[in-house]
């Protein structure tokens, strides 16, 4: 039985996907020899910023990309995100069953705690684990596992949801369970390839696996 439920962020409960496309395009499209196109885009994300301006610019040193599209992207952001149908009446029916929840992220704890108060999903989480927290971020298995120590939560009774491979393989090598949604850009056939347990069309999905109620949708 589960009673540990944790969730990615950026793709997973929440829409930043256009922001953070938008984001690399304005500060990569300023140089012409790193021009990129959303293709070329969407198979990182889910990695640390960091990576994904390494893996797009060839530079090992990346501070004034990330300055420039952390700029770019704060000035955007109230304008470009949003939440993902259903996830606030489904994490407020989770928290009031008592499962204990929490997000896991790439993201520095300032965005994070920005748009999860943004739309008010900050008060259903008891633990907030970001870039900042860990040493070796997802596709590790730390980021996971911090939260499971936070929450005195067993391996075997936590769910983790996301949308990107990196989340996958986090989850795997913590040894919880994984569920993919197929709302991903990357696409529920991508995903597959990374073997979740289970497979999310919708948010109220989770009712099913954790509950046992396919009524309340």
């Amino acid at each position: 039985m589960m009673d540990t439920i944790l969730f990615d962020l950026d793709g997973t409960i929440v829409n930043t996907n256009e922001l953070i496309i938008s984001s690399f395009l304005h500060i990569m499209n300023q140089q012409p020899a790193a021009a990129l196109t959303r293709e070329q885009i969407i198979p990182h994300m889910g990695l640390t910023l960091e990576q994904q301006l390494r893996t797009f610019s060839g530079l090992e040193d990346v501070t004034a990309l990330v300055a420039a599209y952390r700029e770019y992207s704060s000035l955007h952001h109230d304008d470009m995100v949003a939440p993902f149908p259903e996830v606030n009446e489904v994490l407020a029916r989770l928290k009031a069953e008592g499962f204990k929840l929490g997000v896991v992220t790439t993201k520095i704890r300032a965005t994070t705690t920005r748009v999860l108060e943004l739309f008010e999903l900050a008060q259903y989480m008891d633990v907030i684990i970001t870039l900042d927290d860990v040493e070796r971020p997802k596709p590790d298995a730390q980021p996971v596992q911090r939260a499971l120590e936070a929450l005195g939560s067993s391996p075997e009774q936590t769910l983790m949801v996301g949308d990107s491979p990196a989340d996958l393989q986090s989850a795997a090598a913590a040894g919880v369970r994984s569920a993919a949604v197929a709302w991903s850009l990357k696409g529920e056939v991508e995903l597959s390839k990374y073997h979740p347990t289970y497979i999310l069309h919708t948010m109220s999905d989770l009712y099913e696996l954790v509950l046992g109620d396919t009524v309340d949708r």
